[in-house]
């Protein structure tokens, strides 16, 4: 069930009523409710891995509480690694086990060695990624002693499987999320107003931008035929794709959230206007970047032991962040281009510029606008790896860049995609001190104005709204 689906369309009105109207006074009975509206929800994509999430749940709410219970450090461990491997396991198996056993292939045929290793025939669990480290969080932080086990079997399901987050995050705490669903929900119209606003940016950023650049993205990626020009303007939509895509996607799981009274974290904060690549990283996915800060780099020794130990962990946890993206060495390579790019940073022991970029000003210095396209440029170069099939096709794809046809006419660009996509960096940029870009835009203006803004961005959705496209976080 997508977001911009029909389906979903009908679905949330549903359960918001029933949220609101028939369960409001009752706690219990809206827990209830979210949870049996998530698994419906998960059940919409594959009803057969509907028992893997059950199970992954069950698991770590059981072992939280032998954790705590244990009667020595001994047991304490068991329980803990044994959720630990199961929950990895399961991950390893369906999402890495392929990888593994071609990869080893191929070292033994580089050798001479033929082999026939067996491989299995499966898809991805949906939204495994996500709900996999939303157990190890809490299990780990269990395990450390800096929270209790929930008791509530209910509510401790509905922090693993809250229905917006559950396939694409944002990845949740439980120290954050888990009060909140404990907590009586009452009805306020201005933060309801507010969750739909997220929404209408978010399917913004989905169909107009994500999915129109998704056309010419797909196009230059899909041979190697094209000029330099073309591949060139290929990566950048594939840029402003992948962006438009997850972000809107968290603007709309965001916003869907707050209509039923629950804040989840927020997991970007316009990383295109970041001055480093240290900076663009605590602005893109902050809720992974900051899962890895907690629970790999800082258990590794983070940067306690001077300059040497925070380069090795830096290029440790980019590693595993682009190995935890999918299982394909372009995801890995694709990490350890950000590490090295985190290099400057981490040498110059220059912490990173963390104030918003021209912040009560409508222009950025030349200084700053410099920074900025730097990191784009960056940030574009990454993308090439992480959009190509393998390595072998981003090689080929980089050197059809440096030809001499990238100084002619790239093709196939439609002009009107091309003003969608200004339209929105400026947008972006003006609501860039906000927590999402239509945030307050508008909000001082006479209420005509301000709704004839919103209709505007609405009937430009219906317009413009590009080839439907599943959402790409979907796949990892």
């Amino acid at each position: 069930m997508l977001f911009n689906s029909i389906s979903f369309a009908i679905f949330l009105p549903v359960v918001f009523a029933l949220y609101w109207f028939v369960a409001q006074k009752n706690l219990k009975l809206q827990n209830l409710l979210l949870l049996v509206a998530s698994y419906y929800f998960y059940a919409c994509w594959d009803y057969r891995f509907l028992f893997l999430l059950i199970f992954s749940t069950l698991l770590d709410y059981y072992t939280g509480i032998q954790m705590h219970e244990a009667r020595n450090e001994r047991l304490k461990k068991f329980w803990f690694w044994l959720s630990i491997s199961v929950n990895l396991g399961f991950l390893g198996v369906f999402k890495y086990y392929n990888f593994f056993v071609q990869s080893a292939a191929d070292a033994l045929s580089a050798v001479g060695i033929q082999s026939n290793f067996w491989t299995l025939s499966i898809i991805l669990p949906v939204g495994i990624s996500f709900y996999t480290f939303h157990g190890l969080s809490y299990v780990i932080d269990i395990y450390k002693g800096r929270i209790k086990p929930e008791k509530n079997v209910i509510d401790y399901s509905v922090f693993v499987s809250f229905f917006p987050l559950l396939v694409a995050g944002p990845i949740e705490r439980a120290t954050h999320l888990l009060p909140q669903i404990q907590t009586r929900r009452i009805f306020n119209s201005a933060r309801a107003a507010d969750g739909l606003r997220q929404i209408l940016w978010g399917l913004f950023k989905k169909l107009v931008i994500a999915d129109n650049c998704a056309e010419y993205a797909n196009m230059a990626f899909s041979s190697n035929d094209h000029t330099g020009s073309t591949h060139i303007m290929g990566v950048v939509f594939f840029t402003f794709q992948i962006y438009g895509d997850f972000s809107g996607y968290s603007d709309i799981a965001l916003g869907t959230a707050r209509l039923f009274g629950i804040d989840l974290l927020r997991n970007f904060a316009f990383p295109f206007f970041s001055r480093d690549v240290s900076e663009y990283w605590r602005r893109w996915h902050i809720s992974l970047s900051s899962w890895f800060k907690d629970y790999l780099y800082i258990p590794l020794g983070g940067s306690r032991g001077g300059t040497w130990m925070k380069i090795r962990n830096t290029f440790i946890i980019f590693l595993v962040s682009g190995f935890w993206h999918g299982a394909a060495w372009t995801y890995v390579f694709w990490g350890f281009l950000n590490a090295v790019f985190m290099l400057p940073s981490l040498l110059s022991k220059r912490k990173p510029d963390m104030e918003i970029v021209a912040k009560g000003r409508i222009f950025a210095t030349p200084k700053e606008m410099g920074q900025i396209l730097l990191t784009f440029a960056l940030t574009v170069f990454m993308f090439i790896f992480f959009r190509a099939t393998d390595m072998h096709h981003a090689f080929e794809y980089l050197g059809e860049i440096i030809s001499p046809s990238t100084f002619t006419k790239p093709y196939g660009i439609r002009n009107e995609v091309v003003w969608l996509v200004l339209t929105f960096i400026f947008i972006e940029w003006m609501g860039r001190e906000g927590n999402y870009a239509i945030e307050k835009i508008g909000l001082r203006w006479p209420t005509p104005l301000r709704l004839a803004f919103y209709y505007v961005l609405l009937g430009v959705i219906f317009m413009y709204a590009g080839s439907s496209q599943e959402f790409i976080y979907f796949q990892f």
